[in-house]
């Protein structure tokens, strides 16, 4: 379950003083780390899992909303 722990990892990270750059690789990861749980969920069904995966979503939304502000 190194993946999940990778996740797990991700949500604890800072996100302030990010420049354009890193917000797009930060946006890139975690996009990875969603199809990835979501090949895991698809077999496993466990609830865990998908609550990761929303929370993923809610940081990449915020994330990908300050991008499109800046450009």
């Amino acid at each position: 379950m190194e993946l999940i722990d990778r996740a797990l990892e991700f949500e604890q990270r800072k996100m302030r003083s990010l420049s354009t750059s890193d917000r797009v690789a930060l946006s890139r990861e975690a996009k990875e780390l969603i199809l990835g749980l979501n090949e895991i969920y698809k077999k496993e069904k466990d609830a865990r899992i998908m609550d990761i995966m929303k929370r993923l979503t809610v940081i990449k939304r915020k994330i990908e909303k300050r991008l499109k502000i800046r450009m």
